[in-house]
């Protein structure tokens, strides 16, 4: 039986996970550079080591609403494949959790109710001991065609 580990982090009081083999890293939130004609999710990029990342409000992405930022809200720097090369991808989210082992038997299929986010971003729910988390699905979050945007953008930024 295989165990796989989850990233947990929390947006507006639910718990999501994030498996580990997507992160590349977490960073405290600073403020982001506005990048205009963006979608209202995407509030801008951050200069990391010299690369521009986009930034995605998942709150805005998920709830329509924007992330209250405070000293718990972090940056979750994940790598995504686009077309032929990887870029990185910022996800800001209120707080950072810790890492879980869920075991692929404790993971359901996400409900088809009573769910506030689209399915098509939930890979499924896994079961803690007390609680549940939603196992998001890293490529459906982030449209594609509109990170190769941002991307196309941040390059013309950086020349």
């Amino acid at each position: 039986m295989q165990e796989i580990q989850y990233l947990t982090f929390l947006l507006s009081n639910e718990l999501f996970g994030l498996g580990i083999l997507y992160i590349k890293e977490i960073i405290e939130f600073e403020s982001v550079t506005h990048v205009p004609m963006m979608p209202e999710y995407i509030p801008g990029v951050i200069n990391l080591r010299g690369n521009v990342v986009p930034v995605i409000d998942l709150n805005t992405r998920f709830y329509k609403k924007k992330t209250e930022t405070n000293r718990k809200t972090c940056i979750i720097i994940t790598e995504i494949k686009l077309e032929k090369e990887n870029i990185d991808v910022g996800l800001l989210v209120d707080a950072v959790n810790e890492v879980v082992d869920i075991p692929e038997t404790q993971i359901e299929e996400a409900p088809s109710f009573g769910s506030k986010i689209r399915l098509d971003f939930i890979q499924g729910i896994g079961k803690l001991e007390n609680q549940f988390v939603i196992i998001l699905k890293i490529n459906q979050i982030l449209d594609l065609s509109e990170i190769q945007n941002i991307h196309e953008t941040s390059s013309q930024i950086s020349e």
